[in-house]
C-alpha cells in the first residue's frame, strides 16, 4: 500500500499535473501505484471539483471544497467508508480535514492552519485547531489501529527541516508553540515516518516560490505522514518526490509517499 499527499495550490491549476503523477507511479508497476493521495488547497467549491476526470483515470475520490481558499480531497484506488469531514465538534467555516477507511487503515488528510505570524489572529486559530486536532485524533487512534495522519502541516519538527534555522528561528512554522502541538500528536503514539528510514540532509517538501527558492534548496520540510504503532511495522519507505516541483507552473509543495507492506511483504489493502 502506498501513501501519498500533496499540497497542490490550486487544484484549477494543478488537475493535470495530478493525474500525470498518478499515472506515472503506476506505469513503474503494481506495486508503485498510490492507493491513497491526500490533497490540500484545492480552491475550488464542491460543485467545481473534478470527479470525473479522477474516475475516467481509475480513482475514487472524497472531497471538501471552498471557494477562494482551503479545500482537501482523498483521491484512492478503492472507495472510503466513515467518511468525515472537518474536526467532529470543532466549529470551524474553513475546509481543512477530510478522513476516511480503507480497508483496515483509517487516513486522515489535513491542511493545518498557517499561522501567518506569531502575534496574529491567526496564530491564535492555529492554537486552538491543533488543540481540537489532537483531541479528535486521539479519540480515533482508539477506534483504528492503523491510522495515518497526513497533509501540510505547516509545521516543521526541528532545525533539520529548516533550510535556515538561525534565520528563521520563532518564526512561523518554526515556533516552540507550533513545535510543541506537533510533539503533542507524536506523544499520542504517532510516528514521523519520513524519519523512520535515513534521509538527505536539507530533505524539504516545500520552497517559496521567490528568490529562486527551490533551485537554491531555500525550503522546509512542512508534509508530514505521521502513523501508528501498527503502521509503524509495516512502512518500508518513505520519501519526497521532487520531481512535480521541476513541473512548469508547479505547486510550491511536492508529494511525499509512505509505502507499506502487508504481512505477506506486498502491499495490500
Amino acid at each position: 500500500m502506498k501513501l501519498a499527499t500533496w499540497n497542490v495550490n490550486s487544484l484549477t491549476v494543478r488537475l493535470p499535473q495530478v493525474i500525470d503523477w498518478l499515472k506515472a507511479q503506476e506505469t513503474l508497476g503494481p506495486e508503485h501505484a498510490i492507493d491513497v493521495l491526500a490533497l490540500q488547497e484545492l480552491k475550488m467549491t464542491d460543485d467545481k471539483f473534478p470527479h470525473a476526470i479522477f474516475a475516467e483515470a481509475g480513482y475514487h475520490a472524497q472531497w471538501f471544497g471552498q471557494k477562494t481558499y482551503n479545500g482537501v480531497a482523498l483521491i484512492s484506488r478503492t472507495e472510503g467508508t466513515q467518511v468525515v469531514k472537518n474536526i467532529p465538534g470543532f466549529e470551524d467555516d474553513m475546509s481543512r480535514v477530510i478522513a476516511a477507511t480503507y480497508g483496515d487503515v483509517r487516513v486522515i488528510g489535513a491542511y493545518f492552519p498557517n499561522g501567518q505570524a506569531p502575534d496574529s489572529d491567526k496564530f491564535v486559530y492555529k492554537m486552538k485547531w491543533l488543540e481540537a486536532m489532537h483531541g479528535w485524533v486521539q479519540q480515533e487512534m482508539a477506534s483504528h489501529p492503523k491510522l495515518a495522519l497526513m497533509g501540510d502541516y505547516n509545521i516543521t519538527f526541528d532545525d533539520l527541516d529548516v533550510w535556515d534555522p538561525v534565520a528563521l528561528a520563532g518564526t512561523i512554522h518554526c515556533t516552540p508553540e507550533e513545535r510543541a502541538h506537533l510533539n503533542a500528536l507524536v506523544e499520542l503514539g504517532l510516528h514521523d515516518s519520513f524519519r523512520l528510514f535515513e534521509q538527505p540532509a536539507k530533505s524539504f517538501s516545500w520552497w517559496d516560490y521567490r528568490d529562486f527558492g527551490f533551485k537554491r534548496n531555500r525550503g522546509l520540510r512542512i508534509d508530514h505522514i505521521l502513523v501508528t504503532d501498527a503502521l509503524k511495522a509495516q512502512a518500508s519507505a518513505c520519501v519526497i518526490d521532487k520531481l512535480p516541483r521541476k513541473n512548469e507552473r508547479p505547486s510550491d509543495h511536492t508529494p511525499v509517499v509512505l509505502s507499506l507492506l502487508g504481512s505477506h511483504g506486498l502491499a495490500n489493502l
